[in-house]
């Protein structure tokens, strides 16, 4: 009787790879791009600044009064009778004299102090009586003057290189004298989705959906993502379930783009067919990252295109971008600061459970100041990204109990 011989053993499929270490690994192939580009200072906000700034003067310029008032000597105080006459005034944009002895000058916010006086009085702390002002309390030295220098000192670098520019760093910006800044470049990001169960809103009625079509919503919510990051987004829409349409289309979008972003398709053992175009045009990892929800990840290289593909549950797709997407974008454009702030708060909920994977809770704050958790926290679920206000990133083989710290982090720190 012939022998019947066992199939052969599935392959082993590898170790899950710990968060910090995948995003460590993924940034180390993100080279900062270049070259920098020239912006007008009016149109460099979230841009990525690529030079030192150092001031050339001092901010302020000189001692100045920061309230309309009265400049005077201390010294020329003798109680709350004492008559002061004004000798000069002194507008914001001019400069006066020397002080004379025993006088005031009538000063206004941002003019420069005159020359002897050693402090400012507001208007409503005196009495304007004729011949003069009477001041009430003994005025202390010092006050209500802004010193020279004392924002910015002349040398000294304002805004480091890196630094992703805000509207209060384009004023700080402007303020000593940069009309123009030197910025990274957009990241050129082509988008796209594979498979034939997807259909566009617009496209089709609610109503007359097939079975298993779904509407694709992570396109949305990625370009929307990348934009707020300062990308240039091409959206090349849903590709053909075909593996001919898919290597045509990440061919052509690896000669005009610096990322191909693409979300579904990628968990191990799944028959699609992006993995097998992108092996034929380049390289591609498949990595099983031990977090939830998320946890398939590809990264990859065709041409000089950077290739990522997310899960496709919404949610997955949502936070995986969040933690390692916006991350590496971010150091593309050569941005030294990549992690989102995180803020030790306290939950107002129980989560027994533990996993095995490091997990990222949806909550918000209530007004107590307490985290509440979402109910559902499928990765299914993208109600959940819209109720919450971040995210609790618990620790792997941890359960919470009501009342404990957690560490919180804000969407407004990841979605900025």
């Amino acid at each position: 009787m012939p022998s019947v011989s066992s199939p052969a053993p599935a392959p082993a499929r590898p170790p899950m790879k710990p968060l910090d270490l995948a995003l460590a690994e993924l940034l180390a192939f993100a080279t900062t791009l270049a070259p920098a580009e020239s912006l007008s200072t009016f149109d460099a906000d979230g841009r990525v600044l690529a030079q030192d700034l150092l001031s050339a003067l001092d901010v302020p310029a000189h001692d100045n009064s920061s309230m309309d008032g009265y400049a005077v000597r201390c010294a020329d105080w003798q109680g709350a009778d004492t008559l002061l006459p004004v000798s000069q005034r002194i507008p914001a944009g001019s400069s006066g004299h020397a002080l004379a002895g025993a006088s005031v000058a009538r000063i206004f916010t941002g003019a420069p102090m005159p020359p002897g006086a050693d402090a400012v009085v507001m208007q409503e702390d005196c009495e304007v009586v004729e011949g003069g002002i009477r001041i009430a309390a003994q005025p202390r030295c010092g006050q209500w003057i802004r010193r020279r220098g004392e924002d910015v000192a002349a040398g000294s670098v304002v805004l480091q290189r890196g630094t992703r520019l805000s509207p209060a760093s384009l004023g700080l910006a402007a303020s000593i004298g940069f009309d123009r800044l030197q910025v990274a470049p957009r990241v050129r990001v082509a988008l796209f989705s594979t498979g034939d169960e997807l259909v566009m809103p617009g496209d089709v009625a609610p109503a007359d959906m097939k079975p298993g079509a779904i509407y694709n919503s992570n396109r949305f919510f990625l370009k929307a993502l990348l934009q707020r990051l300062g990308c240039t987004v091409t959206d090349l829409g849903i590709v053909p379930d075909r593996l001919e349409a898919t290597i045509d289309a990440l061919k052509g979008a690896s000669q005009q783009h610096d990322l191909i972003l693409t979300s579904g398709g990628v968990s191990v053992g799944e028959e699609d067919h992006i993995k097998p175009a992108v092996q034929a045009l380049g390289t591609l990892n498949l990595w099983q990252i031990a977090i939830k929800p998320g946890k398939p990840f590809a990264y990859g290289k065709i041409g000089a295109a950077h290739f990522i593909g997310l899960p496709g549950n919404p949610v997955s797709s949502f936070v995986t971008f969040l933690l390692l997407v916006r991350p590496f974008i971010l150091q593309l454009q050569g941005a030294n600061s990549l992690a989102p702030e995180s803020i030790a708060l306290r939950a107002d909920f129980d989560w027994p459970k533990a996993d095995k994977r490091r997990e990222f809770l949806r909550v918000r704050l209530n007004v107590a100041g307490r985290l509440e958790l979402f109910a559902n926290q499928s990765s299914g679920v993208l109600t959940s990204a819209v109720w919450g206000d971040g995210l609790v990133d618990n620790p792997a083989g941890q359960t919470i109990a009501h009342g404990d710290t957690v560490r919180f982090i804000p969407f407004s720190s990841l979605l900025s």
